[in-house]
C-alpha cells in the first residue's frame, strides 16, 4: 500500500509525459508538412509575425517565433526547476547513492557526444554547435518506453527520468556559460538582486505567487535585454519556490473534520446559494488548504500539463518546419556530426561510464535493470529533440543554413536513436 502512494505520482508523471511524447511528434510531422506544403510561405510568415510595443525608451518587439522560445520556454525551463529542486530534495537524487547511478550515466552522455563533436566537425564555423547533442527528450524517450509496457521495469524508468534532470541541468549551465553574449552587468545584477529578495522572503518562510510573478516578469525582461538568455530566469525562479508544508497533515485532517462538522450545522439557504456560515467554513477551508498544499508541488501539478501538451508540441511546431527540397543549402558534415553525436556519442557515454563505475563499486544498479537494458535506455538517451533544437536556435542564430543543417541531423539521430533503444529494449526476454 505504501508503495502504491510513493509511486503513483511518478506513474501519473510518465503517462502525462508519455502523452506528450505523442504530441510532440504529431506537431513534428505537421510542422515538416506545411513547411514543405504549397502553403510553406504562412508558416515561414506566422513565425516570423512581430508582437510587442515600443516607446520612447523601452522596446519589446519580438518575432511570434521567439516569444515561444524566450517567453513559452522560460515557463518549460521554470517547470523544470522546480522538478530539479524536488528531485534534489525529496526525491531520486536526495542522496549520493541515489544520486550516483544517474549522475555517472549523464555525465557520460554529455562528456562524450561533446568530445565526439569536436573530434568530427572540421569546420569552424560550425564549432559553436558543439552543445546540440547534450541533452535528453523526456517526453519522447518515456513514450517510448510507455509503448514497452511490462518489458521495462519501473526503476529503468526512474533511471531515465533522474538521468534526464541531471542532463538538463548539465544543459542549463552550459546554456549560461556558453550561448550568452554581449553581457550588460547592470541588468544582470538587477535580476539577481530581484532573485535574491525572493530567495530571502522563501528562507523567512514567506511566499506569494502574485509577488512571483510580478517580480518573475521583471527579471526575465532584465535577463533577456542583459543579454543572458532569459529562460535561465526560468530556472532561477522556480529555486525560489519553497517545497515546505506550513503545516502537517495531522493538523490539516484536525481542522478538515472540524470545517465538515460546521458545514453540517450551518443552516441551509432554501436557494441555490451558500449560507454566510457556509461560506465562512469554505473560505477556512480553502486557507487550510493552501497551507497545507506545498507551493512547489502545487505549481509544478499546475504546469504540468500546459507544458506537456501547449508550450512544449507548440516549440515543436514552431521550430521543425524545415524545407526539405533539392535546393536547399545544408552542411551535410553537420547534419551527419550530430546524428552521429545524438546516436553513438550517447549511447557509447552512457554505457561505458555505468559499466565503469559499477565495476569499480562506485554506483549501484538496480537488480531488476540488466545489462541489455542500460545500453537500450542509453540509446534512447539520444532522442535529443526539443533542448537540442533549442540549443541549435542559440548556436547559430546567424545562419539559417546551419540551423536547418543541425535541425535535419537532430531528427535524423533521434529517429534512429529512437528505433535502436525501442529494438534492443524490445528484444529483451
Amino acid at each position: 500500500m505504501v508503495q502504491k502512494i510513493i509511486l503513483s505520482p511518478f506513474q501519473k508523471f510518465v503517462k502525462i509525459e508519455s502523452f506528450s511524447g505523442i504530441l510532440l511528434l504529431l506537431a513534428t510531422i505537421l510542422a515538416l508538412i506545411w513547411a514543405n506544403s504549397p502553403f510553406s510561405e504562412s508558416y515561414q510568415s506566422l513565425w516570423q509575425y512581430k508582437v510587442g510595443f515600443t516607446t520612447e525608451s523601452f522596446e519589446l518587439n519580438k518575432p511570434l517565433i521567439l516569444w515561444i522560445n524566450d517567453g513559452l520556454m522560460a515557463i518549460f525551463f521554470f517547470l523544470i526547476g522546480l522538478e530539479i529542486k524536488r528531485e534534489f530534495l525529496i526525491g531520486e537524487l536526495n542522496s549520493m547513492k541515489k544520486l550516483a547511478f544517474p549522475l555517472f550515466g549523464a555525465l557520460g552522455g554529455i562528456i562524450v557526444p561533446v568530445l565526439f563533436f569536436f573530434i568530427l566537425n572540421k569546420n569552424p564555423e560550425t564549432l559553436q554547435g558543439w552543445g546540440i547533442p547534450m541533452a535528453t527528450d523526456i517526453a519522447f524517450s518515456l513514450a517510448l518506453l510507455k509503448v514497452l509496457g511490462n518489458r521495462v521495469p519501473l526503476s529503468l524508468k526512474i533511471f531515465l527520468t533522474a538521468f534526464a534532470i541531471v542532463d538538463d541541468l548539465g544543459a542549463v549551465l552550459v546554456i549560461a556559460l556558453f550561448y550568452s553574449s554581449n553581457i550588460q552587468l547592470g541588468l544582470l545584477g538587477m535580476a539577481l538582486l530581484l532573485l535574491v529578495v525572493l530567495y530571502v522572503l522563501s528562507f523567512k518562510g514567506y511566499y506569494s505567487k502574485f509577488i512571483m510573478i510580478f517580480l518573475g516578469i521583471i527579471i526575465w525582461t532584465l535577463f533577456l535585454k542583459s543579454g543572458i538568455h532569459p529562460t535561465l530566469a526560468g530556472i532561477l525562479l522556480a529555486f525560489s519556490v519553497p517545497i515546505r508544508q506550513k503545516i502537517k497533515t495531522p493538523e490539516f485532517i484536525d481542522n478538515l473534520v472540524t470545517i465538515t462538522n460546521n458545514i453540517k450545522q450551518a443552516s441551509v439557504s432554501k436557494k441555490p446559494i451558500l449560507s454566510k456560515e457556509q461560506i465562512q467554513q469554505i473560505d477556512d477551508l480553502e486557507d487550510w488548504t493552501n497551507k497545507y498544499q506545498s507551493p512547489l508541488q502545487h505549481l509544478e501539478h499546475n504546469l504540468h500539463d500546459w507544458v506537456a501538451y501547449f508550450i512544449i508540441p507548440l516549440f515543436a511546431l514552431a521550430n521543425s518546419g524545415v524545407i526539405l527540397n533539392s535546393d536547399m543549402d545544408i552542411e551535410m558534415a553537420l547534419v551527419i556530426n550530430i546524428s552521429i553525436c545524438l546516436v553513438l556519442g550517447k549511447s557509447i557515454g552512457i554505457t561505458s561510464i555505468i559499466f565503469i563505475a559499477r565495476k569499480l563499486k562506485l554506483i549501484e544498479v538496480p537488480d531488476d535493470i540488466s545489462n541489455q537494458q542500460i545500453v537500450g535506455v542509453s540509446f534512447l538517451a539520444g532522442i535529443g529533440f526539443t533542448m537540442a533544437i533549442f540549443i541549435a536556435s542559440l548556436a547559430f542564430t546567424d545562419s539559417p543554413k546551419y540551423i536547418d543543417s543541425a535541425k535535419i541531423g537532430i531528427l535524423i539521430g533521434s529517429v534512429i536513436a529512437a528505433l535502436m533503444g525501442y529494438i534492443i529494449l524490445r528484444l529483451k526476454k
